[in-house]
């Protein structure tokens, strides 16, 4: 078959529809244009490459000629990368949910030639589909005005600021230990005590509510919040959402249970997880934690890491056309490969002669601890994590010989950046400096492939960089070189931050609200410019922006950023106070301030390990910079010294005013502010 325009795109997602009989176009101008010129409707079906019932709706509807044919006698169609283009789908997300219909992908909208919606919806089966088709063709052939008038209400609704829209008022205010409580109080009463995770169904494991707990409790020595977090990590990383022979976590679990994954692996998921698990790690010295931090970093150093150094994006649900086929067994297979083991085995995860899923299929789901399975057998911990090492080994062998399941192998900035953050986490817990130099690396390929005459991009495959970077790939870049910056000492990484940050600032604040739009405006017109503040499965771009400023202004003493990040932390107080759920990452932010944040510099010979020694502690709320001798490399360290000897000092400082300084991180620990 002849291939239609996406044959020219990048995308893997977009190349799968590259040989649909539909007409398809990438986003851009030929395709706006044709349809203001021809007077036809836009027909924007937007997904990703991971994505299962876009796969199920390519195969009803887009590779069907009779529906084929319908779209293109009849619409202007385009088809769109959500991981690509988040801008647009943040728009057309939006005009769905405003219609007062369910978002969710694929996504179809129906737009008037100047790209205002008037309609649209998720995934469609291939009847209704040809039936909406020919609906909305008649009732654009006979009623244009009436949709016309539909599609500007809905524009308006767009372009209305999100500011207004939410009530939120810029400003610096007063935080409020009392409000702090009430947020963590009623953020609780939404975990589900039984499984873990937060209270709902489909479960998301969401790292950045537990990233908020687990420093809230260090903060305030609540062990009650700490073990709500360690329980969830348990309850996920014993989960079949977890890959127990190769390491990584899928998108969400169907159930409440974490028993049924979506299959689909995601970069995004897994940086923050591996970030989390290292936390845990830290805190508690649990060896279950270090074995997940372990065997992600070996799932992506396998199947996820380009020659480049740049991390691809997403592994499937699907293979063979089934979703889960390469991660799942039936009992006679592990009869054949494991049969001595299959007793202690079948206990450990569950298996059953039928399968403990559909289809006569198992998932592997840890039931009990690697220690009570030991006692139960009549082994020692070391001789059962041996064996079970040797039974995942076999069947990772088998495993891979599989039909592995499709790779979407294009490179996002903001994706990468947050795998970079987990990957130096990774490091502070294990003492490996193979992950921080995976972080260093990948950070150095991005400045190397992804920046082009001072402009950031976000996209990168195939020796090519393209798509301008939005505020999600500034902020998590932006974050992950400050993160560089303390594990190393290398002022390089500030320099790079700070310059992202003052980019920003000139591109994306709005400063008629105080927030960051998510596009760059002055880069491509669009409908609306859509301002990101709810956080989700990933932080929202604007409140890791507004953490980036928080701590840039420690570490470099610009009063302006921390200006703007009170400013917009004051705005959101309210809404975090209302729903910490969905604003996580604020509250986190609201934490910092409230404590406040401890500005720690080490200067003189041994200053490295003195600054290892802090994190390999995982200490809450704090910024660090170190030097072995005394420097100008960032206003921080300005004017510190070492002992008479040269030897290092800690300072511990708060608002630029420094406590005496020490020689040990335990008298340095003393000087540490909690929250009462």
């Amino acid at each position: 078959m002849k291939p239609n325009r996406l044959i020219h795109s990048q995308s893997p997602y977009l190349l799968q529809h590259a040989y649909n009989p539909v007409d398809w176009y990438p986003w851009g101008p030929e395709a706006l244009q044709r349809a203001k010129v021809e007077n036809k409707p836009i027909l924007v079906s937007i997904g990703y490459s991971a994505c299962h019932w876009c796969h199920v709706m390519e195969k009803e509807s887009f590779e069907d000629a009779v529906t084929a044919r319908l779209m293109n006698e009849s619409f202007i169609c385009i088809k769109i990368d959500r991981e690509e283009r988040p801008d647009i789908d943040n728009i057309y997300m939006d005009a769905v949910q405003a219609m007062g219909l369910q978002g969710g992908w694929p996504l179809n909208v129906f737009l008037m030639p100047n790209q205002k919606p008037f309609y649209g919806g998720t995934y469609f089966p291939n009847l209704k589909w040809k039936q909406l088709l020919a609906n909305i063709a008649d009732a654009f052939a006979k009623h244009e005005d009436q949709l016309a008038e539909s599609a500007e209400g809905f524009g308006r609704a767009l372009q209305r600021k999100e500011t207004e829209k939410y009530g939120i008022q810029l400003g610096e205010k007063e935080l409020d230990p009392d409000e702090l409580v009430e947020i963590m109080t009623k953020l609780s009463g939404q975990f589900d005590e039984k499984w873990g995770g937060m209270n709902r169904v489909p479960k998301f494991p969401m790292p950045v509510v537990w990233d908020l707990v687990m420093d809230y409790a260090k903060l305030s020595k609540n062990e009650s919040y700490l073990q709500k977090v360690l329980f969830t990590l348990k309850k996920i990383g014993m989960g079949g959402i977890y890959d127990h022979l190769r390491g990584g976590f899928a998108r969400y679990s169907v159930d409440g249970e974490w028993f049924a994954p979506h299959f689909e692996k995601m970069l995004y998921d897994n940086g923050q997880l591996l970030e989390l698990y290292a936390k845990a790690y830290q805190v508690s010295q649990d060896r279950f934690f270090l074995e997940k931090v372990t065997e992600t970093v070996a799932w992506l150093e396998a199947e996820m890491l380009q020659e480049e150094g740049g991390f691809l994006s997403a592994l499937d649900a699907d293979s063979e056309g089934e979703e889960g086929k390469f991660y799942t067994w039936t009992y006679s297979e592990l009869q054949e490969l494991v049969p001595e083991e299959l007793p202690w085995l079948s206990k450990l995860y569950k298996l059953k002669p039928f399968g403990n899923w559909e289809n006569g299929v198992s998932i592997l789901f840890q039931t009990q601890s690697y220690q009570e399975l030991a006692d139960e057998f009549g082994m020692g911990l070391e001789e059962f994590e041996e064996k079970l090492n040797q039974v995942k080994f076999r069947l990772l062998e088998v495993r891979n010989r599989r039909i592995a399941p499709g790779k979407d192998d294009k490179i996002l900035t903001g994706w990468n950046a947050l795998m970079d953050a987990g990957l130096i986490q990774a490091y502070h817990a294990t003492g490996e400096r193979r992950m921080l130099d995976l972080a260093l690396n990948n950070l150095k390929f991005i400045r190397t492939r992804l920046e082009k005459e001072g402009v950031l991009l976000r996209s990168y495959k195939s020796g090519q960089a393209y798509t301008p970077a939005f505020l999600e790939d500034y902020a998590a870049l932006i974050r992950a070189e400050l993160m560089a910056f303390e594990a190393t000492g290398e002022g390089e990484h500030l320099v790079f931050a700070k310059s992202l940050t003052d980019r920003c600032i000139d591109q994306f604040f709005d400063p008629t609200d105080g927030f960051f739009f998510f596009n760059n405006p002055s880069s491509e017109t669009l409908i609306a410019n859509k301002k990101e503040i709810f956080d989700n499965v990933i932080p929202a771009s604007n409140s890791i922006m507004a953490s980036n400023l928080h701590r840039l202004a420690l570490l470099t003493y610009e009063e302006s950023y921390s200006k703007i990040s009170k400013d917009m932390l004051g705005g959101m107080s309210e809404l975090v106070a209302k729903e910490p759920g969905f604003l996580a990452n604020w509250g986190h932010l609201y934490l910092e301030n409230l404590v406040p944040t401890a500005e720690i510099a080490i200067i003189g010979k041994g200053a490295k390990n003195l600054a290892n020694e802090f994190f390999q502690l995982g200490i809450a709320n704090a910024v660090l910079a170190w030097s072995e001798i005394p420097t100008e490399t960032a206003p921080i360290l300005q004017g510190k010294t070492p002992d008479p000897t040269g030897n290092a000092l800690i300072y511990v400082c708060f608002d630029r005013a420094c406590r005496r300084p020490v020689s040990t991180v335990a008298d340095a620990l003393a000087q540490l502010p909690y929250l009462n």
